[in-house]
């Protein structure tokens, strides 16, 4: 701290409170001091170990630090992700800047520093996990818990004290191109898996950031960034889910308000949203931070604001907390509001509070804190010694990203072909059969910052399909041949393929998606597409291969479904893969020889027809197919489809609690399942809520639990769910939450077309009105039978 450092230091007294201390000490800053806290400066750190420099970038002149920290900042806006840097060296620069930081400004506060955490820290060399589409496909909680925390003790391990994730968007509309990076099309499917994943990276000591608060994923047509348009109920049923499950479940600390205006109200603006809803109904007591220049957005995109002053005036009123990623709207505009006495200063008090808050329950502000990071505690901070010696992709990392891998791949068709069984010629063809980038979505490292950066090699290893299925099938002759590109028209490369695709005995066409930001790829953010037909000519370079004779395993590494037309039907088997990471190449090779068995589930629809969107499986009666329109948007393969090397029995299905229940209590239904293989597999169990008369129009079906059942061979389980009335509420025509008297319809079923018992129910009563602290989980118990 400087010499002009204040005497009376009570609030970094660990004996009081957290908020007792944020008090104090706010008490004591000037105006400037305040704002300072509220806003992040982008930028990059230093490859040879100095302090970070500000990041050069398209929407803004970068900052001069020097300017700044005599009032303090607030955060440190990805160090580690805006250029390729050796980790040990990114935590050591980051030492210096935070010891910088604390000692230029009067009370010695450091600033929070943040990545982006979507699908793997990503950091040069951090291990790049499979996209969150893949999440929802393995229906398996516990495993991305273990995600989290794995994620959470690497940021931590190098100094980074948030982590911008999980994306909790629910899937409308599959021509958005940031649908890898959601869960999936299920608002209890992602609540579920995004609350594990929660739990594991705060419980790692790295505060999660749910985004993006609320209705990016509805926006029309799935363009990024348009408009929405949608009604009370479908905002609370559907969207406001799984971030009520998360706020009420996790302890989450952060929540990133969405680019979206909502009926003509921006996220950023909506004081009900960010404050009416949040906090003074779900009681959350965290940060609200702002996505990247979405504050300035209200001014530059919303036209809700003439001026950055207004603009921040009206984020702050609103709720938002900290500006990110870089000082704009909460700089010098804000004060000049503050000064003219257009916003009352007792709005950014409010956001202090929360901020300084945070920073105390981390330890930032305890007599003790170093800006040490542990994989810095006790070494040398000689850049020598520290190049090299961290490791952000280690052993039990990869070993994460495997399993995960394999449990997200869906077989979505076999006819009889899979597993393979040493097959004497392979043709691997296709624009993503050698190609090792094909495994990663756009928020992976190499794919969002490396490749601008083609002079550095990716930090991971990558083994393609290509390579991982020579190494599965050493026996077999394996002849590459790409086809065709991603996205491109020519079809000049079709000749080759098609002709080692005849002279094998089997092809294994490896299509799909390049992940990239912004229209440089065909899945990602701003990768919106017009049609869900496969990228380029990639569907009639299939075709023609469906035309050779040769049986053809279909492999899909993309980051959204696609329809296939003919190969729905023709393809002799399909393996869907959402972005699978860096370990996708060898899963993918496991499945087809069957050293893996397949066992994920499909998170979102895959359409029959590429222009039937948006469509999701959670449809009314008059959104399915009917003889009123010529559309038909039912589904080639279902959400909850997948199949795989093991065969189950479902049996005895029945109640295990009351037919008839209050409209306050609860039942249970069971099914045994008995693995009737000789291999050992996994199914998972699914409960619809069917309400075939309700005041209001309602989906036909939805998903209300899920089990997740290992099985060994001639084994058996039985799986009972546990039913509360609350799970068939809905908002009514009053916009409030009810759950009404009635007869309703369990249904247990292997995906939502594939029902095997549907059991009667009714509740009794009258009209119950309920609110958040309605029980929100059909809870599943799993017993040897």
């Amino acid at each position: 701290m400087s010499e002009t450092t204040v005497d009376y230091l009570p609030w970094r007294d660990t004996s009081r409170t957290a908020e007792d201390r944020a008090s104090l000490l706010a008490a004591q800053m000037t105006r400037r001091e305040k704002v300072a806290q509220l806003f992040g400066v982008w930028v990059g750190a230093s490859s040879e170990g100095g302090q970070v420099a500000p990041h050069q970038h398209d929407m803004k002149e970068p900052v001069p630090l020097e300017d700044l920290l005599p009032d303090g900042l607030g955060q440190l806006t990805r160090p580690f992700g805006t250029h390729p840097v050796d980790a040990g060296m990114g935590a050591l620069s980051l030492m210096r800047t935070q010891e910088r930081i604390a000692a230029a400004n009067r009370f010695g506060i450091p600033a929070m520093a943040h990545e982006e955490c979507l699908a793997g820290f990503a950091a040069w060399g951090a291990t790049a996990y499979p996209v969150p589409l893949s999440w929802g496909a393995t229906f398996n909680p516990e495993l991305i818990g273990r995600v989290g925390a794995a994620i959470g003790t690497d940021l931590r391990s190098v100094g980074v004290h948030q982590g911008l994730a999980p994306v909790l968007d629910v899937v409308r509309d599959a021509r958005w191109g940031r649908v890898e990076e959601t869960i999936g099309e299920d608002p209890y499917l992602v609540g579920s898996i995004a609350s594990a994943y929660i739990r594991g990276l705060e419980g790692a000591g790295v505060v999660a950031t749910l985004k993006h608060f609320v209705g990016y994923s509805a926006s029309k047509a799935g363009r990024n960034l348009a408009p929405v348009s949608i009604g009370v109920r479908e905002r609370n049923d559907v969207l406001l889910v799984p971030f009520e499950m998360a706020v009420r479940e996790t302890g989450v600390r952060s929540v990133m308000h969405a680019y979206t205006d909502v009926d003509g109200v921006p996220s950023a603006a909506d004081r009900d949203l960010l404050t009416g809803l949040l906090r003074d109904r779900w009681g959350f007591e965290g940060t609200v931070v702002a996505d990247y220049f979405g504050v300035g957005f209200l001014k530059e995109l919303h036209r809700v604001a003439g001026t950055m002053g207004q603009a921040a005036a009206a984020a702050l009123t609103a709720g938002v907390d900290v500006e990110l990623p870089t000082v704009d709207a909460f700089g010098e505009p804000l004060l000049a509001e503050l000064e003219s006495g257009r916003l009352d200063e007792a709005v950014i008090d409010t956001a202090l509070h929360r901020v300084l808050t945070q920073k105390i329950q981390l330890g930032m502000l305890d007599p003790d804190w170093s800006p040490a990071p542990p994989v810095l505690s006790g070494t040398d901070p000689d850049p020598a010694a520290v190049r090299g010696s961290v490791d952000l992709d280690g052993p039990q990392n990869r070993a994460l990203a495997a399993e995960v891998a394999e449990q997200a791949l869906v077989l979505t068709a076999n006819h009889g072909i899979l597993p393979l069984t040493a097959p004497g010629r392979i043709a691997v063809v296709g624009p993503n059969a050698d190609n090792p980038m094909a495994f990663l979505g756009c928020y992976s490292f190499p794919a969002h910052v490396g490749v601008q950066h083609p002079e550095v090699a990716a930090g991971i290893e990558l083994p393609t399909v290509a390579a991982s299925l020579r190494a599965e099938f050493p026996n077999s002759e394996i002849t590459v041949a790409q086809g065709c590109s991603v996205d491109g028209p020519e079809a000049d490369g079709f000749a080759a393929a098609l002709a080692a695709a005849r002279g094998a005995d089997v092809a294994v066409a490896v299509l799909g998606d390049r992940s990239g930001l912004f229209g440089r790829g065909t899945s990602g953010e701003g990768c919106d597409t017009e049609s869900l037909v496969l990228p380029g000519v990639q569907q009639q370079f299939l075709e023609a291969l469906l035309d050779t004779g040769t049986p053809v395993v279909l492999v899909l590494l993309t980051g959204r479904p696609y329809a296939l037309g003919r190969a729905v039907t023709e393809a002799a088997a399909i393996v869907q893969a959402f972005f699978p990471g860096e370990e996708g190449g060898p899963a993918v090779a496991g499945v087809l020889s069957g050293r893996v068995n397949p066992s994920g589930r499909l998170p979102v629809s895959v359409p029959a027809s590429p222009g039937a969107q948006p469509s999701t499986y959670l449809a009314a009666p008059l959104a399915q197919s009917s003889d009123v329109s010529s559309i038909d948007p039912t589904p080639a393969f279902a959400f909850g489809h997948g199949l795989g090397y093991s065969t189950f029995t479902w049996s005895d299905a029945a109640l295990e609690g009351p037919a008839e229940f209050g409209i306050d209590g609860e039942t249970s239904v069971g099914v045994t399942v008995t693995n009737t293989s000789e291999r050992d597999g996994a199914e998972i169990v699914q409960l619809y809520l069917h309400d075939p008369v309700a005041s209001v129009v309602r989906p036909v079906q939805r998903l209300a639990g899920f089990a997740r059942v290992p099985l060994a061979a001639g084994a058996s389980a039985r799986v009972s769910f546990t039913v509360p009335a609350d799970a068939a509420s809905f908002t009514g025509r009053h916009g409030h939450r009810i759950v009404e008297p009635g007869e309703l319809e369990l249904r247990l079923g292997a995906s939502s077309a594939d029902i095997r018992a549907a059991l009667p129910v009714s509740l009794i009563g009258t009209v119950r009105e309920v609110d958040h602290t309605r029980r929100l989980r059909c809870p599943a118990a799993v017993t040897p039978a």
